[in-house]
């Protein structure tokens, strides 16, 4: 292999690698689960995440008592991705789409980006420092008919049942589906 397309390659591994370790954090920010989480943080990592900024170790679990306390559930959406890779160290701009379906309303929306400087030690690539970049919040209210489904007036259909631990069957393996109804 040329040299020239060596270095492609590398980078294209960088990249693919960096790109996983972000969405491994939304997953597990969003399935409450710390080990996840914590995987994708160096030790001496500092999270300037709005409220509190600190170790990694603070920022989880803040963060998840928070979680446990206030919300039903919370989906971390990740998008427009970019990386410039220097060596062993990258500086990433992430977009995020936040919505916290909250105990009592108003739910959370938020959207912002994520400010991150990745370092590669010993192969693997975990991030260094990490700021979030709050861009905006809106409260959300409910649709009228979802306290109806919430009363048990409507019958909304069967949902999967979704957990914030390793019981959701995004952990399942193998996934298995529900059996069809049959007529």
């Amino acid at each position: 292999m040329d040299k020239a397309l060596e270095t492609k390659l590398r980078d294209l591994i960088d990249r693919q690698e960096i790109w996983a370790l972000v969405l491994r954090y939304a997953r597990g920010i969003d399935r409450l689960d710390r080990d996840l989480v914590r995987s994708c943080y160096w030790d001496d990592a500092i999270d300037d995440h709005h409220a509190y900024v600190g170790g990694p170790d603070f920022f989880i679990d803040t963060t998840f008592a928070g979680a446990s306390a206030t919300s039903i559930v919370q989906h971390h959406g990740v998008s427009n991705h970019s990386c410039e890779i220097d060596g062993d160290n990258a500086y990433g701009e992430t977009y995020y789409t936040f919505i916290g379906a909250n105990i009592e309303l108003p739910h959370l929306l938020s959207m912002g980006r994520y400010i991150d400087h990745f370092q590669r030690r010993d192969g693997i690539w975990k991030f260094a420092n990490r700021v979030t970049v709050i861009e905006k919040n809106f409260a959300l209210m409910e649709l009228p008919g979802d306290a109806a489904i919430r009363a048990g007036t409507i019958e909304p259909g069967p949902l999967l049942p979704a957990t914030r631990d390793r019981t959701d069957l995004s952990y399942h393996r193998p996934v298995v589906p529900r059996r069809p109804a049959t007529p």
